[in-house]
């Protein structure tokens, strides 16, 4: 799917900054395309961008109304599609990556049609993919993967492809998750993908490309999680990754949801990542690490880092402290013909 900017980011009743984190990350990311929120009574928490009603947001040029807090069930309660239909009645596409969709609600539904506007349910893809191919194909990727979920495989990406835009270097952000869709504009939700067209999926997203072309491919799960390594495998396979980044949060009591299982080793991630992505990219290698120390002090970080940059010979970084420079700096060293 393709969704139209400029935005107004909907904060709804959000009850607190978490509940609106998915605009947050769109604010963060994309701020150019970030013309004004929308709160309703009861909001506690803000993007610092101007407050804006429908009418204002229409006159200023808003071409999609972005969903970007989710609740309890992620379901759309009335005075959201109150808020959704003048949307669509002036004109708007309205995107959101909720578990109910948008086009299942029938006033939202006959009102988009009605007015010739889109429902983006980010969360459902809306075409169809095809069967792999496994055939090599120019351009480059890099894959982020992952010990485990929620370790920062997406941010990872984007600070890449920020890094690597600043250099001069031909770079873009491909999304796999529903955040990552209305971050980058466009992409797939692998995860609501039938397995038999993960990897096709990942394969339409990254396509050829021009030699000195980087597609930075957002990862998902970890080949680690028992609940989700399906989805990483197809993307492994899908992406055809030149080069890996590994993305940890140290100091994780378990893997995310199961406490029963704890994370991998780094050196055992690695080599069962390097194995899979090698059956359609045979010379993927991993060109470093990217830590999340939020709940680490500063020179601890900084230590484990570096112990760990020299035992593995990558570099490491965390995205948000130190920034990913160390690991561009190594792409551009390891593939001189690619920047």
């Amino acid at each position: 799917m393709r969704i139209d900017q400029p935005y107004l980011l909907f904060l709804g009743d959000a009850p607190d900054d978490l509940a609106a984190k998915t605009a947050a990350g769109i604010a963060q990311w994309r701020p150019e395309w970030c013309l004004g929120q929308l709160t309703l009574p009861g909001c506690r928490t803000t993007l610092g961008l101007p407050e804006m009603s429908i009418e204002d947001a229409a006159k200023a040029g808003v071409r999609t109304l972005v969903c970007g807090v989710a609740n309890r069930g992620g379901v759309i309660g009335q005075a959201w599609i109150d808020v959704f239909v003048r949307a669509l009645q002036s004109g708007m596409d309205v995107a959101a990556g909720l578990h109910e969709r948008l086009v299942d609600i029938p006033t939202l539904a006959e009102t988009a049609a009605m007015h010739g506007c889109k429902l983006h349910d980010v969360r459902h893809p809306q075409g169809r993919y095809p069967v792999a191919s496994g055939a090599l194909r120019p351009g480059h990727r890099l894959l982020t993967v992952g010990t485990d979920c929620s370790v920062g495989k997406m941010y990872t990406a984007l600070a890449i492809e920020r890094e690597m835009r600043a250099r001069g270097m031909k770079a873009d952000f491909r999304a796999t998750g529903q955040t990552g869709i209305l971050i980058a504009g466009d992409g797939v939700s692998v995860d609501a993908v039938v397995a038999d067209f993960i990897a096709g999926a990942a394969e339409t997203i990254a396509p050829a490309n021009d030699p000195d072309h980087w597609d930075l491919v957002e990862g998902q799960g970890s080949l680690f999680h028992a609940s989700y390594a399906g989805v990483s495998l197809g993307l492994l396979h899908g992406a055809q990754p030149d080069a890996l980044v590994l993305c940890h949060e140290p100091n994780r009591p378990h893997m995310r949801g199961i406490p029963h299982h704890s994370l991998p080793e780094l050196e055992a991630c690695m080599e069962a990542n390097l194995a899979a992505a090698r059956v359609t990219a045979p010379a993927t290698r991993f060109v470093g690490v990217a830590f999340n120390t939020r709940h680490l002090e500063s020179t601890e970080a900084a230590d484990l880092m570096a112990a760990t940059a020299e035992r593995l010979e990558l570099p490491c970084v965390d995205p948000v402290r130190t920034g990913v420079g160390p690991i561009v700096d190594r792409v551009r060293a390891d593939f001189p013909s690619a920047v």
